[in-house]
């Protein structure tokens, strides 16, 4: 295969010759190379010379360490944006900085051999199979800064990641794949700054190929460059050795600079903004992002720029999956309709560079067709939103509906589709792998506080309320925000159990949100993008409860990982048992088959289901054995009576798991480990969810 590469060696390169430096603009008449001082001023200027669109200039001035910029003149337009005197940032710059305030920042990049002194990776990449994967999304700041367990002069750093108290809590939890917010170089915008707050999110790229300064510790800003790269590499590193994949939250849809009238110019649009972003009729910018300019991936310099910016950050920092932001608009074509098998892309399954990297969609963005989940290409998995909703519906806003009407108003029939892994979102031949399946993320409510609130508190990002959606599927319990009600407490824990378990007892590949574990709160704010402060630094102070939620959590995903028919890769939809899917059959809560009629009322709400494939045989000999889990859900708020189905070859079932436990040790405690029979009857609590292994005549 062949690497898509039409403008070759751009961003500074070293040699014995020199520096050389090549930017790509097509509408530019001239451009220059503008040497920076320790000061921040220019102290040299040097022609650069233009090629097949291809901007250069050679110069043994500048060294590794050396600030750098660019200016850049051209005609005048309505889609033209050149200024000789500005100062500009190099697309390709793997290191900034900034010569100006922090209220008016001034991009430059700073000159970095890629090459030179950088550790040895020691450990290998874990290549962990999307099917395996368990997701642990986290902001690289948030994730430690308040962690007592961390030495306080790196909390907070890159440094803090590879910290062996952070990777044994992931451990121990049962994640092994790390998907952390933006760490690209990122800009404040300008609305941000002059009110003091800046974009703790990180979703405003000033840079593609460096990392964000802010992230990295004392000492390693203190020593440089490499120092900053190396930190960041040390912490992937880590990571892998304790078979922690690490995937980087990606943001190529737009730009800091934003509009002309609400952002700055720093980079592509003097540069040469007819090329690098996307204009409509009008000669205005397109917007499908929400954030005023749209980068045109049609043009082949956008699609280098993004596959040279993950091939760098695959081959250098090591990283194994990378999840796109607002990912439809990179799709959109010349015409800005979404293709799914639009250049760029295919072109991240075929570079060799990014062989292995696991690529996921948020598959939507703000444009016209811009919702598209389930219509990605094979290879793709996608942020599931049908899941997240279908969740919250059934074991929230239903039961929110009970309490004030009477009865829930649904049955199982969605959540059931979901569990299943969204066959109805995702085609047969992309399977449940494709689906990332969640219930919160870093936007919208926490975990708790989608138990806690029933309306978004967000005053505090001084836009007057009307940022963060209104549509969060949420519910109180009868006491808006914190209570000292044990009732009520004891059902939002049980809320969050049952969502915890319908997530990790899922078909697809689960995404936990950092915190969630122990129910961190952030009093009741669903879009704290811009609050870099304890509301969204990880408070790791628990009380009792939320040692019990995190021991819940690991406890699930220890029998994800210990039972393959909970990770299967494809669908099944016929009656044999086969290797690598799973066939799912549905019994009502008396233990007969569910009928038709009773998927879309509440009485079918006490629901159960034999998850059934085959797997490898324990004794390591090739064989396959059938492997049978019997999961239970009870989605109204009173007992109901149990009868587990009498299926032929199971014998009994042994309880593994049951949401309505304060703690996952008093399983054992309350002797409810032991097996039941199929056919006998039991009380079930509800709402809740009970999770049983089926044991076999023939071999237990």
């Amino acid at each position: 295969m062949t690497i898509f590469q039409p403008y070759p060696d751009l961003g500074v390169t070293f040699s014995e010759a020199g520096a050389r430096v090549r930017v790509v603009s097509r509408h530019a008449n001239s451009m220059e190379l503008c040497l920076i001082d320790e000061r921040g001023e220019v102290t040299a200027q040097l022609p650069m010379h233009c090629e097949s669109e291809v901007w250069e200039a050679r110069t043994d001035a500048l060294r590794p360490g050396d600030r750098y910029a660019l200016r850049a003149s051209g005609p005048d337009g309505p889609r033209n944006a050149f200024d000789s005197e500005r100062l500009l940032l190099d697309p390709y710059a793997r290191h900034i900085d900034n010569i100006g305030t922090a209220r008016r920042p001034i991009w430059c990049g700073v000159a970095t051999d890629p090459a030179a002194g950088l550790p040895e990776w020691r450990a290998p990449k874990p290549c962990t199979p999307r099917e395996d994967l368990v997701i642990y999304e986290a902001h690289v700041k948030g994730l430690t800064k308040l962690a007592p367990f961390v030495p306080e002069e790196i909390r907070g750093s890159y440094a803090a990641l590879g910290h062996e108290a952070v990777i044994a809590h992931l451990v121990e939890l049962g994640v092994n794949a790390v998907e952390f917010l933006p760490v690209h170089a990122i800009a404040t915008e300008k609305f941000l700054r002059l009110q003091d707050m800046t974009n703790y999110w990180g979703y405003s790229s000033v840079g593609f190929f460096a990392p964000h300064l802010g992230y990295a510790s004392p000492a390693a800003l203190a020593a440089g460059p490499d120092a900053v790269v190396a930190e960041l590499r040390g912490a992937v590193d880590a990571l892998h050795a304790a078979g922690i994949s690490v995937l980087l939250d990606v943001v190529y849809n737009h730009s800091a600079e934003q509009q002309p009238a609400k952002g700055s110019t720093s980079s592509f649009r003097g540069l040469d903004n007819a090329l690098y972003y996307r204009f409509d009729g009008q000669d205005e910018y397109l917007d499908v992002t929400g954030c005023g300019n749209a980068l045109n991936t049609a043009e082949d310099a956008v699609r280098q720029l993004v596959l040279d910016s993950l091939a760098y950050w695959t081959e250098h920092f090591g990283i194994d999956g990378v999840r796109f932001d607002l990912a439809a608009t990179l799709g959109r074509d010349g015409n800005t309709v979404f293709d799914p098998h639009h250049p760029l892309l295919e072109d991240m399954q075929r570079d060799p560079r990014l062989a292995g990297l696991h690529l996921i969609a948020e598959p939507w963005d703000i444009g016209s067709g811009g919702w598209q989940t389930g219509h990605f290409a094979t290879g793709w998995s996608e942020w599931n939103d049908h899941f997240r909703d279908r969740a919250r519906q059934f074991w929230i806003r239903d039961l929110a509906h009970a309490r004030q009407n009477g009865d829930p108003g649904n049955g199982p029939a969605e959540l059931a589709t979901a569990l299943a892994g969204s066959s109805d979102v995702f085609k047969d031949e992309r399977g449940p792998i494709a689906s990332i399946n969640f219930v919160t993320a870093h936007d919208g409510f926490t975990l708790r506080d989608l138990v806690s609130y029933n309306v978004k508190h967000n005053l505090l990002n001084a836009e007057l309320g009307r940022d963060g959606t209104t549509n969060n599927r949420s519910f109180n319990f009868g006491v808006e925000g914190p209570s000292n009600d044990d009732v009520i407490e004891r059902d939002r824990r049980l809320a969050m159990r049952n969502l915890l378990g319908t997530l990790c007892l899922s078909a697809g590949v689960p995404m936990v949100c950092a915190g969630d574990e122990f129910g961190r709160s952030q009093r009741g704010n669903n879009n704290p993008y811009n609050q870099d402060s304890p509301l969204t630094w990880i408070d790791w102070e628990r009380d009792e409860h939320q040692l019990a939620q995190q021991a819940h959590l690991a406890r699930l995903l220890d029998i994800r990982a210990k039972y393959r028919t909970l990770r299967p890769r494809s669908f099944n939809h016929g009656t044999e048992l086969e290797e690598g899917s799973t066939r799912i059959e549905w019994f009502d809560a008396l233990g007969d088959t569910m009928q038709a009629e009773l998927w879309g009322s509440p009485t079918g709400r006490c629901v159960q289901y034999l998850a059934s494939s085959l797997v490898p045989d324990a004794s390591g000999d090739g064989s396959l054995v059938r492997e049978d889990l019997l999961i239970v859900l009870h989605g109204l708020e009173e007992e109901a009576l149990l009868r587990p189905p009498a299926v032929d070859g199971i014998f009994g079932y042994e309880l593994l798991w049951d949401s309505s436990l304060e703690h996952p040790h008093d399983l054992a405690e309350n002797g409810r480990m032991h097996c039941v029979l199929p056919e006998s009857t039991h009380r079930i609590e509800g709402p809740s969810i009970r999770v049983y292994l089926a044991h076999h005549q023939d071999r237990d």
